[in-house]
């Protein structure tokens, strides 16, 4: 499976942005998908994830009632809405996908796209 996130860019503190992640060679509904973070110098962090029809989504404390995931199973896309965007929220945005892994492990998470840069000025 591929992955390749877009969306990413420059915006002001309180703005919004969408990110999208595309999924090729692979049975999209078969996985659950996510998003992770990478500030400079620092580990991965779990963001978001949501499973395979949707029914649950996941949040880390710090974007819950910011951020929203969703999926569209049709078009392989995973998206990360971002609302009221915080300097804290500037980093590299990865998204992921695994038929079933530990959601807020980093390890656990077989696919990774190559990331896409938020960078939010304040």
């Amino acid at each position: 499976v591929q992955l390749q996130a877009s969306g990413g860019g420059v915006v002001q503190a309180g703005a919004s942005l969408r990110l999208s992640c595309t999924a090729s060679g692979g049975t999209f509904s078969d996985l659950v998908m996510g998003w992770f973070r990478q500030y400079p110098g620092k580990e991965r962090e779990f963001v978001a994830a949501i499973t395979w029809t949707s029914s649950s989504t996941y949040y880390e404390d710090s974007v819950k009632g910011r951020f929203t995931i969703a999926r569209d199973n049709a078009k392989n896309t995973v998206y990360l809405q971002m609302s009221s965007l915080k300097s804290e929220d500037t980093a590299i945005y990865f998204c992921v996908g695994d038929r079933s892994p530990q959601i807020r492990s980093t390890s656990a998470w077989k696919y990774w796209g190559p990331g896409t840069e938020v960078t939010v000025s304040s």
